[in-house]
């Protein structure tokens, strides 16, 4: 039997009030450090309501983190090493049919072979500055310097 689409939500809060899901590292680790950022929409307003969700390039660890009003999120991660030098992120948001795919690296060097293949440009959306020894890494879904996005 079929059912009508869902026309209410998503309400990704709910399910993050139970506990933090948003630390990937502990904070007393040596190595550990922060990640934080924004999401935006196509025109740099804040998309309030997302889900960031963040993976490290193993696949062994992982956490998610909502969007405030400002459309901020944190994390708290180790940097990746040579071996997989970035993050996989996927973006949950409203009006977003699928959820979208993207990469955090915290540098350019060593480049893997993705981060190889986009032209400058394409790879300034994907490398995460360091301010302050804190990793900023701001994902805009359309527009001027939109994040690359990928097949998945």
């Amino acid at each position: 039997m079929r059912t009508p689409s869902q026309t209410v939500g998503p309400f990704y809060a709910i399910g993050l009030c139970r506990r933090p899901e948003n630390e990937l590292a502990r904070r007393d680790d040596p190595g550990a450090t922060r990640l934080v950022g924004r999401l935006l929409d196509g025109e740099g307003a804040p998309v309030g309501d997302g889900l960031i969700e963040l993976w490290d390039a193993g696949g062994r660890r992982w956490g998610r983190s909502g969007t405030d009003a400002d459309g901020s999120f944190s994390f708290v991660v180790t940097k990746p090493d040579g071996e997989a030098p970035h993050f996989d992120v996927y973006v949950f948001a409203r009006g977003l049919l699928r959820h979208q795919l993207t990469r955090v690296y915290v540098s350019e060097e060593p480049a893997d072979a993705v981060l190889a293949s986009l032209d400058a440009a394409e790879r300034a959306t994907l490398v995460a500055d360091v301010v302050g020894g804190v990793l900023r890494f701001d994902i805009r879904l359309q527009g001027d310097r939109q994040t690359v996005f990928f097949a998945h």
